[in-house]
């Protein structure tokens, strides 16, 4: 019985491993199968099917959730693609910023144009904003009073900076504060420019934004 058994194992052994070498590779599989299901269309190339480092990390992530190191690797290198306005006014139209939160258009391959300023916002997709909006997605928190609620009385003041620079810094790359977060990186990945950022932040800071009232 004993020999049995020491014959048995190593046979067992060799079964699994040639299973293993059998498993098909589905990492490329899967590429295959988007580079073969997509082609180049209007402004709409290919060259989106490639993940940057951040989201090839967080799609390989089994359980969602990356080790602390990496994500907080992920994070740094993400603050430090975060540039502060050119003028260093954060604050411009809250009218605008509601015309931009509506506004779910762009950077499809009828669109003539992938300039940000042919961009939308697209904010009311995810996240409640204003309660005149019945129709809001539930994906990202309220940012209904986001700025009542942190006590912003004027977002040009010194005591209101740190929530301005942290908002500012959430829109432009989202991964600077959750490494796998779904919000799209606006600035960072060119998708609204300085103009467009400034209105979003007026929107969900100006305490006359109907946001605040």
């Amino acid at each position: 019985m004993k020999i049995k058994r020491l014959i048995a194992l190593p046979l067992a052994a060799a079964v699994m491993t040639g299973c293993a070498s059998m498993a098909p590779d589905y990492g490329a599989l899967v590429a295959q199968m988007m580079a073969g299901s997509f082609r180049d269309e209007g402004i709409a190339k290919l060259d989106r099917l490639q993940q940057d480092e951040a989201n090839a990390a967080c799609s390989g992530a089994e359980t969602g959730e990356l080790p602390g190191k990496v994500a907080e690797a992920i994070q740094l290198a993400a603050m430090k693609t975060v540039r502060a306005p050119a003028d260093g006014n954060y604050i411009g139209d809250w009218r605008e910023g509601e015309k931009l939160a509506q506004n779910g258009r762009g950077l499809t391959w009828t669109d003539k144009s992938a300039a940000p300023a042919a961009n939308g916002g697209n904010c009311y997709n995810c996240h409640q904003i204003s309660k005149a909006e019945i129709s809001f997605g539930t994906i990202g928190p309220s940012l209904y009073h986001y700025g009542k609620l942190r006590g912003v009385a004027d977002p040009t003041s010194a005591a209101a900076k740190p929530i301005v620079e942290y908002t500012w810094a959430k829109l432009w790359n989202a991964k600077a504060f959750n490494a796998c977060s779904g919000m799209p990186r606006f600035g960072h990945g060119g998708l609204l420019d300085e103009a467009q950022l400034k209105h979003l932040m007026a929107l969900i800071l100006d305490p006359k934004s109907p946001v605040n009232q």
